[in-house]
């Protein structure tokens, strides 16, 4: 069920209402240009998600590609809020934000020309963590397991042993087992059949021994099936993503364990593509990916995902503060980062999330954000009119402070016309920055506000996460509703511990897609099924020995003999599972 929130030409939301249509004509409505109406598209979930029958799907496995939807998705019966015609929404406990904008109002807030006076604190905190972490000298391997931790191996173990117990299968998985599986869906990421049974198949074109070498076919299929990462005795009926949760407390548990102490952030929407009948999913008109689960996120200025949270829409979550479900997400990554400290972050967003009551909010966190704003949200702020503005000279400005709590709304002539509001950056120091112009071609230097220039520079964040993800994503996905949103987890554990990987070695980095490769390898060849073919540990060592790629001398617990020299060593070989000493690992591994 999709649901429609209609706003007129000022972008006041208007009080909901029901009707019935039709998908295929909300993208043709979307798809007209003429239309000046904000519409948002809601694919709701279903209302027993918790259900035992969601842990099955009718999407296809290799199904939809792209924007591929089948007719029965195009005609499929959606809701619109908003109509003139129907009857009113009674599930929908939220105020209009009509209501909201009128209290708003009352505060009467005064607005002065000058620049901004912030009191925050500077930022001098230190980060002991990611200097202990390059202490370590961690292995590509090393740091993805911060996050697939052993505790979260065990886990997803426990809970997918007990799902197929439920089901009457002794399934009796074990850890070593379910990193052959995440190496076989790492691998698929950079390389991809359109079947995932090819794999294992023998015809010489496809074929790939070091996936049929690790699993069999059957086991993994079997494995793959029972994936399950919660207990569904114990699911939380107001969660549509409860089947999940567990997996989604751990893993921001990690990622915020381990995260880069900084003082930039950037929090936005990233999309986790999903073509399926059920599930919280969402369509984003404009996006590289449309139809899927929309996640609120929030990371580092260089894209390591700090805090996540999957949208369940306003129908099931209600916003509070007199702020909107946006604002309130922002509030809850803030929390999160404060867990580790109350300093002085400074948070990047964009138009979606911002507003003067939210920066307000943030203010008395102790917390500094700045982002763009819709006209409608910035209070009544008097600022030049627009439609004046375009008529004057690129880059000129006007700006107005919010006189009790120190809140600056600054207008900015460039390409269009942009509003930009912070709690801790002013107008000062004003530079000059090129403007290009797409009908003469050319580029003019213009002058730009500080605080425009600094959001500019940090805001890219999420976007950078959601560039390194889509590179190499998991291509293999299952039955189930939740299973790419799996994968999604997966691929951002990869990318947050490749970019732990440039911090921690900024001497001898290696790219994306080799870090991705090394770890598929030793996971599929560290934790290979031997019992059937004694011939499997000759192959790794004569191959992949000699390859020169992915080879890294970790320390171990347990002294072994060195596999060249034959005495005792505390060192081995990550890839190749081999004692070797220091002095002796050039030599072993060349020919």
């Amino acid at each position: 069920m999709a649901s429609i929130s209609r706003g007129d030409a000022s972008g006041k939301l208007l009080s909901p209402k029901i009707r019935s249509a039709k998908l295929l004509e909300v993208l043709n409505s979307l798809e007209d240009e003429s239309t000046k109406e904000k519409e948002i598209i809601f694919i709701s979930p279903p209302d027993n998600a918790v259900g035992d029958f969601t842990d099955e799907d009718s999407e296809d496995e290799e199904g939809h590609k792209g924007g591929n939807l089948s007719g029965s998705m195009l005609h499929a019966t959606v809701v619109s809020e908003g109509s003139e015609t129907g009857e009113d929404n009674e599930e929908l406990e939220l105020q209009p934000a009509r209501k909201r904008q009128k209290r708003i109002a009352e505060l009467r807030r005064v607005w002065t020309k000058r620049d901004i006076r912030p009191d925050f604190v500077s930022w001098s905190a230190s980060d002991p963590h990611i200097e202990y972490l390059k202490s370590q000298e961690l292995s590509p391997v090393g740091l993805f397991e911060l996050f697939f931790d052993e505790r979260t191996i065990n886990f997803i173990v426990s809970e997918t042993n007990r799902y197929a117990w439920q089901k009457n299968v002794n399934l009796d998985l074990t850890a070593q087992e379910l990193k052959c599986v995440l190496g076989i869906l790492i691998l698929s990421g950079y390389i991809s059949y359109p079947r995932r049974r090819m794999f294992w198949e023998t015809s010489p074109d496809s074929h790939h021994h070091l996936v049929a070498d690790a699993i069999r076919r059957d086991r993994f299929e079997l494995i793959f099936s029972y994936l399950h990462f919660a207990d569904n005795s114990e699911l939380d009926e107001s969660d549509r993503f409860a089947k999940v949760r567990p997996l989604i407390i751990l893993m921001n548990q990690n990622f915020q364990k381990h995260a880069p102490l900084e003082e930039y952030y950037s929090f936005g929407e990233s999309m986790c593509e999903y073509f399926g009948h059920r599930g919280s999913k969402q369509l984003h008109k404009g996006k590289p990916i449309q139809f899927g689960y929309k996640i609120w996120c929030g990371t580092t200025s260089r894209g390591y995902l700090v805090w996540f949270e999957p949208s369940q829409g306003t129908l099931f979550t209600k916003p509070e503060k007199d702020i909107d479900l946006g604002g309130n997400m922002v509030i809850k990554f803030v929390d999160a980062l404060q867990a580790r400290g109350c300093l002085p972050y400074h948070i990047f967003f964009d138009k979606i999330f911002t507003s003067v009551k939210l920066m307000s909010v943030l203010r008395e966190k102790g917390v500094k954000a700045t982002g763009t704003v819709h006209e409608y949200m910035t209070e009544k702020c008097p600022l030049k009119d627009p439609k004046d503005f375009k008529k004057i000279t690129k880059g000129s400005f006007d700006y107005k402070v919010e006189e009790s709590e120190e809140i600056i709304v600054c207008r900015w002539h460039d390409s269009s016309i942009t509003d930009v509001c912070s709690n801790a950056v002013g107008i000062e120091p004003v530079k000059l920055t090129n403007c290009h112009s797409s009908a003469s071609k050319t580029s003019t230097r213009v002058h730009q506000p500080s605080l425009v220039r600094l959001y500019n520079e940090k805001i890219g964040g999420v976007a950078k996460m959601d560039q390194n993800i889509s590179k190499y994503k998991v291509k293999i996905r299952g039955m189930k509703w939740y299973s790419t949103f799996i994968s999604y987890i997966i691929d951002v554990a990869l990318n947050n511990a490749w970019q732990l990987h440039r911090i921690c070695n900024e001497e001898t980095q290696v790219d994306l897609l080799a870090f991705r490769r090394y770890i598929a390898c030793v996971y599929l060849e560290s934790n290979a099924d031997m019992s059937s073919q004694g011939r499997r540990s000759r192959r790794l060592e004569t191959e992949s020995r000699f390859d020169m790629i992915g080879h890294w001398i970790i320390h171990q617990d347990k002294r072994t003999r060195c596999a060249l020299c034959h005495s005792q060593t505390n060192t081995r070989c990550e890839k190749c599972q081999k004692g070797v000493h220091a002095k002796c690992f050039r030599e072993y591994h060349i020919k």
